[in-house]
């Protein structure tokens, strides 16, 4: 089992120094645990695991292999799951608990697919099961153990609803709450609704983390001045620049240097498409137009990517003593899924003895986000559209930001 890290403190301790946790959202295929060690060393307090859906986890050795790995400087981290029953939170829960240090209920993903399921924002329809499967973990799990929800608004302009429900999830157990400051039908163009943070904060006695819009630290600080949530979350804006939390406005040269010891150290623990991807969005600001399409046109090969991206970035002229090159060997999760399919046959649920894949692969397409990436690349786009969030609203996000 993993040293752990109390979460709670953490946010006790934040606020004696009249300040906040600065987190990394989670998003799908891409808060693996390579950017999660990118992102520690740029001021980041608190890492969340990419959405990892619960059913699956609990199910298949092999989405449990894909979906999340660890290693020891790992920490703080919460694993966030996409439930929509009880008997799948709890299992997946207790299943990972040795090696994280709180869990996290997904009620604010907008994704069709997730909706139509039951997960995501459509559990914000149902804020009493929402309450039962966190009230449930709460008490099978140790006091010191996070468990927390990540939920959006209900209304852009009546808050009340929004604060009843917070307010029934808050008298659930949980340890903090993560609200996103859009309704789930609002695009990513749409401000966020601060003033409606403000009145969750003031209106819960536990830890309120706010979500949305935080591209550089002044944002962030900016969120915090006006809402006194004792977390930001942080999801675009990590992508596109990791060293967002230490007061970096873009992404710096030694970033990209970190990233690619990180990649090449990790080896085949990274995907060819994360490793790609997150060289794409991280250097945005640091390639021309012609060399972003080069990158993003390169053969599938790893080492292509290395090489181009030392060939056009002036990494060697980079001293960074401040990062630690040797980058840790994961730990070799293990799992007992015994309790689980126990709980399942005494509730009907049919469980197969092994289970190939997940019911949702992450990695199954580049996702709508890099893809807006591209087209804004090959295709001249409106300057409102200039960062690709007309690709990426009504459902479409592949994290809840």
């Amino acid at each position: 089992m993993k040293e752990k890290s109390n979460i709670r403190q953490l946010f006790s301790l934040a606020a004696e120094q009249n300040t906040f946790l600065k987190i990394c959202a989670p998003m799908v295929r891409y808060s693996k645990l390579e950017f999660r060690s990118l992102v520690r060393t740029y001021g980041t307090d608190l890492a969340f695991t990419s959405m990892i859906m619960a059913d699956s986890f609990c199910k298949s050795e092999k989405a449990r292999l894909n979906e999340f790995t660890t290693n020891n400087d790992d920490t703080p981290l919460i694993a966030q799951f996409a439930a929509n029953n009880t008997i799948d939170f709890l299992s997946a829960s207790e299943m990972v608990y040795p090696y994280v240090d709180g869990v996290d209920l997904n009620c604010g993903c907008p994704q069709r697919w997730a909706m139509a399921e039951g997960y995501g924002s459509a559990l914000l329809k149902t804020p009493e099961l929402i309450a039962d499967m966190l009230g449930t973990v709460r008490r099978n799990m140790p006091s010191s153990f996070s468990v927390s929800v990540k939920v959006r608004l209900l209304s852009s302009s009546n808050h009340k609803h929004t604060i009843d429900m917070c307010r029934q999830l808050e008298a659930a157990g949980i340890t903090f709450l993560t609200v996103h400051g859009r309704t789930a039908a609002e695009m990513t163009k749409v401000p966020v609704h601060r003033e409606a943070l403000q009145e969750i904060k003031q209106s819960l006695a536990i830890p309120v983390v706010a979500n949305g819009d935080i591209f550089t630290l002044d944002d962030a600080e900016q969120m915090y001045s006006q809402t006194k949530c004792d977390g930001v979350m942080a999801a675009r804006g990590m992508l596109s620049n990791p060293a967002l939390f230490s007061g970096h406005r873009s992404t710096p040269v030694e970033c990209v240097k970190r990233w690619l010891n990180i990649c090449q150290q990790a080896d085949t623990d990274i995907t060819y498409q994360c490793m790609h991807h997150h060289f794409s969005f991280m250097t945005e600001s640091l390639l021309t137009k012609r060399l972003r399409l080069q990158l993003n046109s390169l053969p599938k090969e790893k080492q292509s990517v290395f090489d181009f991206i030392s060939t056009h970035l002036p990494l060697d002229s980079v001293v960074d003593d401040a990062f630690v090159h040797d980058y840790p060997e994961k730990i070799g999760c293990s799992y007992n899924d015994q309790i689980y399919r126990q709980r399942a046959a005494e509730q009907g649920v049919k469980v197969a003895g092994t289970v190939e894949g997940c019911a949702y692969d992450p990695e199954s397409s580049d996702g709508n986000y890099f893809r807006s990436k591209r087209v804004e690349l090959d295709e001249p786009q409106p300057a409102e559209d200039i960062d690709g969030v007309t690709f990426m609203d009504g459902g479409s996000l592949l994290f809840d930001e």
